[in-house]
C-alpha cells in the first residue's frame, strides 16, 4: 500500500517560465540537488506531497517527463502562468511554488493550508518578514476574473492583485525557507547551503 501523501487530493504547480535576467540564465535549467535541473528537483520534491504536480513554462525546455501548462499569452509574467493553469486544468484551486524557492518545505506548505479553510478567500498567501511571497501559496479559480482585468490594464503585478481580491496572508517569523535564487550568488549560497547538510532533498 503506497503511504498517503500529505496534500494528496491537491495539485501543485511549479511556475518555471521566468526570463531569469539577474541570473544570466535560465534558472530553471541549473543544476541543484544532485538533479541535473533546478525543475526536476522541485518536481520530485512536491510529487511525494501532491496527487497532481504541474509545471508552468512558455516552453517544452525540460529534459525530463513532466506535466506542463503552457502560457496562453505572448507576454511573459506570472500572472499570465495563473490565468492559464486554471484556463487549462479542472481544478477548483492549486498550490503554487516558484521554481527558485528550493527551500520552502513541507511545514510550511501544512501552515498555508491550515489557514485555507474560509472558502471565500480567493488566495491564501506566505508572508515572510521580507514581505509577501505571491508564488507561496494557495490560489483559487475565483481570482481569475480579477486577473484577467488586471491584465487588461496592462498591470502584470502579483503584489497587486492579492491587494485587490480577498486574500488571507499567512506569517511566519523568518525568511530562510524563502529564499530566492535570482542571482548567480544567490545560487551559489544554496548549493553550499545544501552541501553543508543544513537542508536535505525531502
Amino acid at each position: 500500500m503506497k503511504d498517503k501523501k500529505p496534500f494528496g487530493t491537491y495539485t501543485a504547480v511549479i511556475f518555471a517560465g521566468g526570463k531569469s535576467s539577474r541570473m544570466g540564465q535560465d534558472k530553471s535549467l541549473i543544476p541543484f540537488g544532485g538533479f541535473a535541473t533546478l525543475s526536476e528537483y522541485q518536481l520530485r520534491r512536491l510529487e511525494p506531497l501532491f496527487e497532481q504536480v504541474y509545471l508552468s513554462t512558455k516552453e517544452g525546455k525540460f529534459g525530463f517527463e513532466a506535466d506542463l501548462i503552457y502560457d496562453r499569452s505572448h507576454e511573459s509574467s506570472p500572472l499570465v502562468g495563473l490565468v492559464s493553469i486554471f484556463e487549462t486544468i479542472d481544478v477548483q484551486e492549486c498550490f503554487v511554488l516558484s521554481v527558485d524557492a528550493p527551500f520552502v518545505d513541507e511545514g510550511t506548505i501544512a501552515r498555508i493550508y491550515l489557514e485555507s479553510n474560509d472558502e471565500t478567500l480567493d488566495a491564501i498567501i506566505a508572508k515572510s518578514p521580507g514581505g509577501a511571497q505571491p508564488l507561496c501559496g494557495i490560489y483559487r479559480r475565483s481570482i481569475v476574473p480579477f486577473a484577467k482585468s488586471f491584465m487588461a490594464e496592462g498591470n502584470h503585478k502579483l503584489n497587486a492583485l492579492l491587494a485587490a481580491s480577498k486574500t488571507r496572508f499567512v506569517n511566519f517569523g523568518e525568511e530562510d525557507c524563502f529564499l530566492n535564487l535570482n542571482r548567480p550568488e544567490d545560487y551559489y549560497a544554496a548549493l553550499q547551503r545544501v552541501q553543508n547538510s543544513s537542508f536535505r532533498f525531502k
